[in-house]
């Protein structure tokens, strides 16, 4: 029964939705077959212009310009600096000694002068003087108050009497350096002979005359400096030239300045002149004597002339080929020179090195030991510009 009452429910559905779709087809059909040529639009009402309201304009805000930053300058790192090394701090100059009495300055320089008396191979016997310059008992005296010598006595400021011993002798320039066993001897302050100025005043102390009772004091000035002498053979330059007295028996001695300062060795007196006397300025001293105790058997060079310095006047006056130079004056029998120079030539160079005067020609000899093969150019008059080769001896004596 519920089955069949079901069945025509649907029946009846079904009917009833069939009815409605032919309504909705039939009135489909009559709406295509109307005449669309003569159909009119129907008349649309003209279109009122509204006014579109306008949105009120917001303002906008001014743009603030950017400003680019600049160009950053490129960053150039500079190299890695060489580390700078400081010089060490200067040492201060000394200051310089004060200006002594003549009194108060002997006392200075008494204990380092020391007097000396030799015996020689014929018995006979000489004196003189000598200063310490140097610790071990190295003394400073002229080569001629110990050459030939077979004993040398050493007398001290002290008392002292003591053997002494000939460490090396530079007949160049005369200097000789003497030694004593003993390690306490006062030591002389050494000078600059170079700062010198003529009109300096200057004292000389010695054992002149050899006389008893301790060394002799004189005083003076410097009367002209870098002096030549020529005895012979014999040339000795760099000499400062003093009115303080000089006798036999000062040789070898102290000059010493204002301020107790050594700047020479005594050495001459001319028997002509009167308050002339020359010492050895002590920068050339010094050094002849440090090579002494270096090289104790290196001789010095000889040549063997009587010398003259040629100068522009005398070259001018005697018609001489050369202005400058050093003039043979005589030739001595067997030295180096015999046979290869004569009286009237004139030096003017040895070995590329100028001779201007005798002192050029000592300072030469001085540098250059016996045994030493050198060139010497020299005119000749009649002949001209020579030159020869030439065994430096050692000098007789």
């Amino acid at each position: 029964m519920l089955w069949r009452r079901l069945r025509q429910l649907n029946d009846r559905r079904l009917l009833t939705l069939g009815a409605a779709a032919l309504t909705v087809l039939a009135i489909a059909c009559s709406s295509a077959s109307t005449d669309t040529s003569t159909a009119q639009p129907a008349p649309q009402p003209t279109p009122q212009p509204t006014a579109t309201p306008q949105p009120t304009a917001t303002p906008q805000p001014t743009a603030t310009p950017i400003a680019m930053p600049a160009t950053p300058t490129p960053v150039v790192i500079p190299p890695t600096p060489t580390p700078v090394t400081l010089p060490p701090t200067p040492t201060p100059f000394p200051t310089p000694e004060p200006v002594l009495g003549t009194a108060d300055l002997v006392e200075r320089v008494a204990p380092s002068v020391v007097h000396i008396r030799v015996t020689t191979l014929d018995g006979g016997g000489s004196a003189g003087t000598g200063v310490v310059f140097d610790i071990g008992g190295l003394i400073m005296t002229n080569r001629h108050v110990v050459q030939n010598a077979v004993e040398i006595r050493v007398s001290l400021a002290d008392g002292r009497i003591l053997p002494g011993e000939i460490v090396g002798l530079d007949a160049s320039i005369d200097i000789a350096v003497i030694r004593i066993d003993v390690d306490d001897l006062p030591v002389a302050v050494i000078g600059d002979s170079d700062s010198l100025r003529v009109g300096e005043d200057v004292v000389a102390i010695g054992h002149a005359l050899d006389l008893p009772g301790g060394p002799t004091v004189s005083k003076g000035v410097v009367s002209a400096l870098d002096r030549t002498l020529a005895d012979g053979a014999d040339i000795i330059s760099d000499l400062i030239q003093t009115d303080a007295a000089i006798n036999p028996g000062n040789s070898g001695g102290p000059l010493v300045n204002a301020r107790g300062e050594l700047i020479g060795i005594n050495t001459a007196k001319i028997p002509s002149g009167d308050g002339i006397g020359f010492a050895i300025e002590i920068n050339t001293a010094h050094e002849v004597a440090d090579r002494l105790v270096a090289q104790s058997a290196v001789e010095p060079g000889f040549i063997g002339i009587a010398p003259l310095d040629v100068t522009p006047t005398l070259a001018d006056q005697l018609g001489l080929p050369a202005l400058r130079g050093v003039g043979v004056l005589g030739v001595s029998a067997g030295s180096p020179a015999d046979g290869i120079l004569v009286v009237d030539d004139i030096i003017i160079q040895i070995d590329g090195s100028a001779i201007p005067d005798t002192l050029a020609l000592g300072q030469f000899l001085r540098f250059h030991p016996a045994g030493t093969v050198v060139e010497i150019t020299f005119f000749r008059g009649g002949v001209g510009l020579l030159s020869a080769n030439v065994t430096l001896g050692v000098r007789p004596g």
